[in-house]
């Protein structure tokens, strides 16, 4: 069993920056890739960026491509996003994810574990 617990968000202008943070409580969390999801008023959950466990791949979603990192500290077990160059578009709640699944993953239905979200506001 897995918990995580999001961090970091918050109200930012456009262009500023954040980073937000999971953190996972349970045993071999540095063995799951943690994926960046985020879930904008009235649309889906949608696929922001993830980090694999086994050689540390990364990759993002177009939209934020070149704006974005992923990261992780597998001594603190925690991943971390840093959002630069923020967007009014960015606003949203950001989840973090991990699956034991080997391989790039982008689908919410391949994650089983979810933390419970922290809301990112980004104003024009």
């Amino acid at each position: 069993q897995v918990q995580l617990v999001e961090s970091g968000g918050g109200l930012v202008q456009a262009g500023g920056s954040l980073r937000l943070s999971c953190a996972g409580t349970g045993r071999s969390f540095s063995r799951y890739s943690t994926g960046w999801f985020r879930r904008a008023p009235g649309k889906e959950r949608e696929f922001v960026a993830s980090i694999s466990w086994s050689d540390g791949g990364q990759y993002y979603a177009d939209s934020v491509k070149g704006r974005f990192a992923i990261s992780r500290d597998n001594a603190k077990n925690t991943v971390y996003l840093q959002l630069n160059s923020l967007k009014p578009e960015d606003t949203a709640v950001y989840y973090c994810a991990v699956t034991a699944v080997y391989g790039f993953r982008s689908s919410v239905n391949d994650y089983p574990y979810w933390g419970r979200g922290t809301q990112v506001t980004v104003s024009s």
